[in-house]
């Protein structure tokens, strides 16, 4: 697996330039869109001086732009568009990010959306007495520990952006998967409890917005299918790993 790095370019372009500059970069993306080396882009200009445009591109790793963009056809094509610019650059060099990074409160996370420690504390509660009245679901857990629903709760809550508290009392995610392994559990016993657990969402009074309900299904889908496979007979238990953080899919929080 590569290590992604970010590649910063800064240009100073004259005003009288900057529509063709920004025209030329339109064509060019296209082709940063078609690398499969790119993972993403940005072209921003300075709000303090026009003349100052930042390019940052994040490719796979370093080698993959400079041993493998750089000598495909998608990059004479990008230089044949950003070649008159080329005398204009500042500053052209990759960089790779440090331990240090988060994000503001801007975005609140998907804990706090949904309602905190409470909300979780409410869905969990809710689902497990659908489970547990479900001819499908009620078999597997039929020896339910009295404190399985907090546990469950708090790890929802850790999973969503909540505190550490399932990470501070059980452990991290090999604890949790931990508690599948061997289990059998078989497909329509996954959809079925995806599907309990969205009508538990409903019941329980946690958001329903578009953006929401789309990262929370999200995890409730890649967590299941997880499941499945490591309760299957040949699964090996992963290396020990952190609960894992979600967060707002492609589409941020609506907050018309």
């Amino acid at each position: 697996m590569t290590t992604q790095t970010v590649e910063y370019i800064r240009y100073h372009i004259p005003a009288a330039r900057s529509a063709e500059f920004l025209s030329a970069y339109t064509r060019a993306a296209l082709r940063l869109a078609a690398a499969p080396q790119c993972v993403d882009y940005e072209l921003a200009r300075c709000e303090e001086d026009f003349e100052h445009f930042v390019l940052r591109i994040r490719w796979t790793s370093t080698e993959d732009h400079l041993e493998g963009f750089r000598t495909s056809e998608l990059f004479a094509d990008f230089l044949a568009e950003i070649r008159p610019y080329i005398p204009s650059i500042q500053e052209m060099r990759h960089y790779r990010p440090t331990a240090v990074r988060g994000t503001g409160s801007a975005v609140p996370t998907l804990y706090d959306w949904a309602g905190g420690a409470e909300a979780f504390a409410r869905l969990t509660s809710v689902f497990y007495e659908k489970v547990l009245r479900d001819e499908v679901l009620a078999p597997v857990f039929e020896d339910l520990a009295p404190e399985h629903t907090q546990h469950v709760a708090l790890w929802l809550a850790e999973v969503f952006g909540g505190p550490p508290g399932y990470s501070e009392t059980q452990g991290g995610h090999g604890h949790m998967v931990a508690k599948h392994m061997g289990r059998g559990i078989t497909e329509p016993q996954r959809r079925r409890w995806v599907n309990l657990i969205q009508d538990a969402a409903d019941e329980a009074g946690l958001p329903t917005d578009a953006e929401f309900r789309s990262a929370f299904l999200a995890y409730v889908e890649w967590g299941t299918r997880l499941a499945v496979h490591f309760s299957g007979p040949d699964a090996k238990p992963p290396a020990e790993q952190p609960v894992p953080r979600w967060n707002w899919g492609a589409a941020p929080p609506y907050q018309g």
